[in-house]
């Protein structure tokens, strides 16, 4: 079998990644890039844990129209990347405009391409309840579309095992794979150190907090 695996080289899609394996699967690694300001050292990242999984393809595509058409504090420069707070609400600015539908869509293509019966992302329930493109109904819309749009005969599985997850059992269940987090990378605003405030930042070390782990990477602050 294999399964084309969306690799940002954050802590989620590494995970999955050996999910996948673990499962059976070959891994077609795709990373996407967009102008996030991390780009560079996801793309690093990614390259590891693909590597670590000998991964038959590491494929990478840029999609640099998201930076032109912007929307989000990761792709438009005059927005500020802020620090995570509890008490706020709504959409996070953070939000690429309809972004995983872009990723799924390359995924699919590359996906029937190749023969793969399966297509690999990581969303999970903390990122669906700020991030519209991670709802459960936006997947399973997404499944739809797949089944419409490719050749008959053509059977791909969009695949989110951790959707119901917190980030917290994702990270045990990655422990118990092996999944080797010194090569992931989940800041949203430095290469190196992580900042250790934004929300990326606060979410994977609360997630380590609450596992009873240290985190491998280094940050400029430890909440």
């Amino acid at each position: 079998m294999k399964a084309v695996c969306l690799l940002s080289g954050g802590m989620d899609s590494s995970t999955l990644a050996y999910k996948a394996r673990a499962m059976g699967y070959d891994i077609i690694a795709l990373h996407l890039r967009y102008g996030q300001p991390t780009e560079e050292k996801e793309y690093e990242c990614a390259r590891r844990i693909a590597a670590t999984l000998d991964a038959e393809e590491f494929l990478t595509v840029s999609l640099d129209y998201l930076r032109q058409i912007g929307g989000s504090s990761l792709t438009d420069d005059t927005l500020t990347i802020g620090d995570h707070a509890e008490e706020d609400e709504g959409i996070p600015n953070t939000y690429v405009p309809f972004r995983n539908a872009n990723l799924i869509a390359i995924a699919t293509s590359l996906a029937e391409a190749r023969g793969a019966e399966a297509i690999f992302i990581g969303v999970q329930s903390s990122d669906y309840a700020g991030y519209p493109d991670c709802r459960p109904a936006f997947i399973e819309a997404f499944q739809r579309v797949i089944d419409t749009g490719t050749a008959d005969g053509t059977h791909i599985r969009l695949m989110t095992p951790f959707v119901q997850m917190s980030k917290t059992e994702i990270l045990k269940e990655g422990f118990a794979l092996g999944v080797p987090y010194e090569d992931t990378w989940s800041c949203y605003r430095s290469g190196a150190p992580a900042c250790g405030t934004c929300d990326s930042c606060h979410y994977r070390l609360a997630a380590f907090r609450e596992a009873g782990r240290e985190d491998p990477i280094p940050y400029e602050v430890r909440e």
